[in-house]
């Protein structure tokens, strides 16, 4: 079941660029979510241009298998994001809308989960960190059943074994352990000031949920299967493309220089 885990007792190299990516954007969502507590659209669409513009230049320094993901991220997630939260209700932000910010937001929260895959820390104690999360989630998760939580959470115990489905049988491991990180992270603090919150009752499950719940990183490793896993055909399907313009520009290019003749 660990086959998709990095090798043990291997020298990965640390790079200082996976952990600013990673200290950046958990600074920037602690900043965003706290900033939009209280705030109004006015200042949700400012907190989105800086979201934009700050993607923009973390981008800059990745390859293009990863923008592409990046991009394929934020089109998934979006289209999830209106569809769970104004259309289904599953979730409600404070003006019933989705902020501006989210859409760069998603694409910051999955290049860090990216960025934190693939640095020395993570690939070096693969197995611990996954030892953690996986204790530490089911802790979270048998909370939410016990009766003892002030509300319910029977989605996020779901949720949970969905999220130990792709930890062990999914490709990309390390990808869905810094997931849990980076969005347990956001989570707590957009529920605990109130950015947004999750209905007690799933509208699709009908079964209690928390606010957030448990397995909640479930969700995102859902966006990043479909990034990684969308990304090769985008790009062998823009090549594609590529090589067709360029050949009928040949193809043009002799047909006039026979004309020419």
């Amino acid at each position: 079941m660990l086959r998709h885990f990095p090798h043990v007792n291997t020298p990965y190299t640390h790079k200082k660029r996976d952990y600013f990516i990673a200290a950046f954007t958990f600074f920037c969502v602690a900043v965003c979510l706290l900033s939009d507590a209280n705030g109004s659209l006015t200042k949700q669409y400012f907190l989105g241009a800086c979201g934009w513009i700050f993607l923009v230049c973390l981008l800059y320094g990745e390859n293009k298998e990863v923008r592409t993901q990046v991009i394929i991220a934020i089109l998934f997630a979006t289209v999830g994001e209106h569809f769970a939260s104004p259309f289904m209700g599953g979730y409600t932000y404070r003006f019933h809308n989705v902020p501006f910010y989210v859409p760069p937001g998603h694409g910051m929260v999955y290049l860090t989960a990216v960025a934190l895959a693939r640095s020395g820390l993570f690939l070096r104690h693969a197995r611990a960190i996954a030892a953690f999360v996986v204790i530490v989630c089911g802790l979270w998760s048998i909370w939410g059943i016990s009766g003892l939580a002030a509300q319910g959470d029977s989605v996020g115990a779901l949720l949970y074994c969905v999220f130990l489905g792709y930890l062990f049988k999914g490709r990309s491991p390390m990808v869905y352990l810094a997931a849990f990180f980076i969005t347990t992270w956001l989570e707590l603090i957009g529920t605990a000031v109130g950015t947004w919150k999750w209905a007690m009752i799933d509208p699709v499950l009908n079964l209690p949920q928390g606010n957030p719940p448990s397995g909640v990183a479930a969700w995102y490793c859902l966006v990043d299967a479909v990034a990684i896993g969308g990304a090769p055909a985008v790009l062998k399907l823009f090549q594609q493309l590529k090589d067709r313009v360029e050949l009928a520009k040949i193809r043009k290019e002799a047909y006039q220089g026979v004309e020419n003749e």
